[in-house]
This record gives structure tokens, C-alpha cells and sequence, in this order.
């Protein structure tokens, strides 16, 4: 359920969306609290949204989350997580990062993703954060923390988790070319001329980048509360990766670099959710959505997918086809995704701008989903649909670790490979480096004592190498001894 229209404005609207639920047999609702660093809530560190909701002290989130749940319906609060502001005028809201760490700031403090011909704007007005740069990333993980303390939510879910649209190319991004993004990427790798932007070291950093963004976010809550579900919104542009030769040639992985397969290999994603948006009237377009079901589908081995379809694209009668088309079983290995439907604002592409309308479509809709067809087809939701088990945080059998490494002049350790190896079998994990924080972080570990090993970059000196013991279900943090590095450089 977007924020952009009626759902969660008024105590009403929150009311009529919770029977709605209820009456189509969903176990949990999306909800938008967070669109442009902001928040339908009262109680984070984002702002309160600008938008016309109903006066204080009425608190969208809060009052969700318990109609929700009074009806056996899970409440997701859903965050965008790079996006800034999408409007001419500037935000109301003094703190708000736009005007605190926009346009008018600069060096380390201008927080915008810029594109390679130093546009900062994407499409009309969308502004969004650089994934690379760690204030700006740091900021917006605590915001998401401040949400789940808070608030009793079964999960965060991420959109816009990747690099922005508006490139030259589909096999690339022509963003990430901020101050910070291309300083971090020299130091990182001794190049001193700017990459271009299909560079593929300079792709594979980029990529890196949004990825560490999300183990961060999950170790994050994990730590503050381990059984919520962490999903995201998954970009599925054009053929699916059987059609153009591999996962990696997808515009998912390449353009935007949402690495979301990797995700779920890591284990730093219990749920994605695919934004499968196709016409089913489009013979190509209805290929595409096939293809990536079955992806989705072949997907979901350890970690749970979800296809996502567009319901604004279509009739009410198309949606319920590509509906049971989701649910199918994947030929290759019996695997099925799961279906979440967009949006409840416009169940059809014909009540897009006709509220009458698609008052009617999402009956006509919630009908289609709880009652068999005219054919006879067993309806998909007949009785309410049980939440998915999560092993992995129920009954756990690994643990994870995550620490940040900070320099005695108070600067972060940045970009500093960090080696794991488990002291009684042997085994070692490598791959991660710190974030521009210092911070790093591994899931999914064997329990047990682990060696903990930084390398250490020219000029800082310390203790390096540590061990920790790492419990079931649990975040371990290594102590490492002082930093000592080189005086700070003159500002």
C-alpha cells in the first residue's frame, strides 16, 4: 500500500484497508511510511511526513500496526531507502537531509548520488542518496532502527535499494560520481583518473556498495529485534536472466547493481519481492513476467521470493491469470514463490484516476482471490493465508559478526579487508572489507570461535587479529585492540 494516495491518512482509511485485507485472506500489509526520508510516523528520527495526514497525535504507523494485527494480519513497514525528495519546492521540515545535506552543502556533507555529466537530479525532480556515501547511508540505517524500536512491526521492507534510473545504457549506471563516491573508489583502488561508467571495477565497487548498505540494515534490526523480516522491492526490468544470457547480464545486476540473487545466497535478505510489473495483454511483456516468476521461483531455497504483479497494468481478470501464473510451482525444481499484489490504491489500470472505480475492481479483485472462477479453479486464498516460517531466525543454528574499526584520530578504518577463519575447523570466510564507517559485518556463521583479521593499510599499525565466540541466532562483535594511524590530513 503506497502513501502517495488514501490508505493509512485518516484513522478511516486505515480502518476500511485492514477489512480489505482481512476480506481477501492476505497475511500482511506493505505499508509506505517512509517515502522521501521522511515518515507516516511519529516516533523516528525522519521527520513526520509533510503530507495532509490527520493532526497529532494521530500516528499512521502506530494505528496500523494495531488495527493489523487485531485481525491476524502482519504489519511491514516500508521505507524507501535512497530516494530524498521527488518535488520542485523544497521540503517544509527544516531538519530534513534535502535541505541539512543537499544542494547548499558540500565536500562529505552533500549526501546526493551525481551522475556522470554532474546531473544530481534524476527524471524530473527525484533526488536521491549516494549509496556510497557513508554519512548518508549511516543516517538512513538508524532512521530504519529508530522505526523498529518504536514501533511492534513484523518487518522493514526496502525500495529503492540500488543506483537510480535515468542512464545511457541498460549494461551500466552513469551515476555514483559524488565527491565522496569517487575519492573512496580512488583510495580503494589507486586509480586516480575518473573510471568511466562502465568501468567493470568501478561497477563491481557500486554494486558492493548497495549490498553492504543492505547486510548493514540487516544486521542492524537483528540486533535490536532478530525475528523481523527484512524484504525489498526487486527491479526485474525487461527478460529474465534465461533470456539474456545469465544473472549478470540482467539490468537488475548491471544497471542499477540490485544484486538480489546474491542477497539471498548471503543470507542477508529473507524476502524479496519482485516489482514483476508486466501487461498480460502484451505477448512480450507476458513472457518477461513468466520468465521472472520462474526465476523467483528457483530462487527461493533457503530465503522466501515473492512475485510482485503490477495490478495498475492490468484488468482485475488479467491480475488474477498472472496470480495464479506466480503461484505455479517452478518446473525446475517444485519451488514456489509468493504473490503481493500493487497496489491497493489502483487495483486496475482502469480506476487509475476513478476512485469509484477502484472501490469496485478491489472488491471484484478480493472476490476473484477468496472465491473459486467460473471455470471451477480452486481460489488461491480460500481461508486466510498462513505467514511463512523462517527457520533461519526461529530456530537458528548460526550467528553472525559485525564491528567497526575506527582510527585513534577519530577517523574510520575505510575499505580494509577483514578475514574470518574458524579456529576449530579451519574454515575462512573472506570478501568483506569495512564500510566507509569502518563497519563490516558476516551472517550465516558457524557456531563456535572465530578468528577475527584486518588487514591493515600502509601507515596504521595496531592489533589486527582477534577472536570471538559466535552463538546461534546472535550478533558477536570483535574488540580490537587501538588504531594508530597517520596524522589527519590539514582541512
Amino acid at each position: 500500500m503506497d502513501s502517495f494516495h488514501s490508505g493509512i491518512y485518516t484513522p478511516a482509511e486505515v480502518d476500511a484497508l485492514v477489512a480489505d485485507a482481512r476480506a481477501a485472506n492476505v497475511n500482511a500489509l506493505i505499508v509506505q511510511v517512509g517515502r522521501w526520508a521522511d515518515c507516516f510516523c511519529n516516533r523516528s528520527r525522519f521527520p513526520r511526513t509533510h503530507a495532509p495526514i490527520a493532526a497529532l497525535p494521530y500516528d499512521p504507523l502506530e494505528y496500523a500496526i494495531q488495527k493489523a494485527h487485531a485481525a491476524g494480519i502482519e504489519l511491514h513497514a516500508w521505507v524507501n531507502a535512497t530516494p530524498v525528495w521527488n518535488t520542485a519546492a523544497p521540503p517544509p521540515q527544516p531538519d530534513h537531509v534535502l535541505n541539512t545535506h543537499g544542494s547548499t552543502a558540500t565536500g562529505a556533507d552533500r549526501w546526493l548520488n551525481k551522475r556522470v555529466d554532474g546531473v544530481e537530479v534524476g527524471g524530473a525532480t527525484m533526488r536521491s542518496l549516494d549509496p556510497a556515501n557513508p554519512a548518508a547511508v549511516d543516517y538512513y540505517v538508524a532512521g530504519i532502527a529508530s522505526i523498529v524500536r518504536a514501533y511492534d512491526i513484523d518487518g522493514i521492507h526496502l525500495d529503492y535499494i540500488r543506483y537510480p534510473d535515468n542512464n545511457s545504457s541498460s549494461t551500466h549506471s552513469d551515476w555514483g560520481y559524488s565527491e565522496v563516491s569517487l575519492a573512496r573508489f580512488r583510495a580503494a583502488t589507486g586509480r586516480e583518473s575518473p573510471p568511466a561508467p562502465n568501468d567493470p571495477q568501478f561497477s563491481a565497487w557500486r554494486r558492493a556498495q548497495v549490498t553492504n548498505y543492505v547486510r548493514k540494515v540487516y544486521l542492524t534490526m537483528g540486533s535490536i529485534k532478530p525475528r523481523l523480516r527484512l524484504s525489498h522491492s526487486a527491479i526485474v526490468y525487461g527478460h529474465g536472466p534465461q533470456a539474456v544470457g545469465g544473472w549478470t547480464n540482467t539490468r537488475t545486476y548491471a544497471e542499477v547493481y540490485q544484486d538480489w540473487r546474491g542477497w539471498l545466497a548471503e543470507g542477508i535478505m529473507d524476502l524479496t519481492i519482485a516489482m514483476n510489473y508486466k501487461r498480460e495483454s502484451k505477448p512480450d511483456q507476458a513472457r518477461m513476467f513468466e520468465e521472472w516468476n520462474q526465476t523467483l521461483a528457483d530462487s527461493a531455497g533457503h530465503r522466501h521470493t515473492a512475485v510482485g504483479p503490477g495490478l495498475y497494468l492490468n484488468t482485475v481478470d488479467e491480475s488474477l491469470a498472472q496470480s495464479r501464473k506466480a503461484l505455479a510451482p517452478s518446473p525446475a525444481g517444485n519451488t514456489v514463490a509468493g504473490w503481493s499484489g500493487y497496489s491497493y490504491a489502483a487495483p486496475s489500470a482502469a480506476s487509475m484516476r476513478d476512485q469509484t472505480l477502484a472501490n469496485a475492481d478491489r472488491k471484484h479483485l478480493i472476490a476473484g482471490l477468496t472465491t473459486a472462477d467460473p471455470t471451477g479453479q480452486r481460489p488461491l486464498f480460500a481461508s486466510p493465508a498462513t505467514v511463512p516460517a523462517m527457520p533461519w531466525k526461529e530456530r537458528p543454528t548460526t550467528g553472525h559478526i559485525a564491528g567497526t574499526l575506527v582510527i585513534t584520530d577519530g577517523r574510520p578504518l575505510d575499505q580494509a579487508p577483514v578475514t574470518l577463519t574458524h579456529v576449530r575447523s579451519g574454515r575462512t570466510v573472506t570478501g568483506r572489507v569495512t564500510d566507509g564507517s569502518g563497519w563490516f559485518g558476516f551472517v550465516g556463521l558457524a557456531p563456535g570461535t572465530w578468528r577475527v583479521n584486518v588487514a591493515l593499510p600502509p601507515g596504521v599499525r595496531g592489533t589486527s587479529t582477534t577472536t570471538v565466540d559466535v552463538r546461534p541466532g546472535t550478533t558477536a562483535t570483535p574488540r580490537l585492540g587501538l588504531l594508530v594511524g597517520p596524522p589527519a590530513p590539514p582541512r
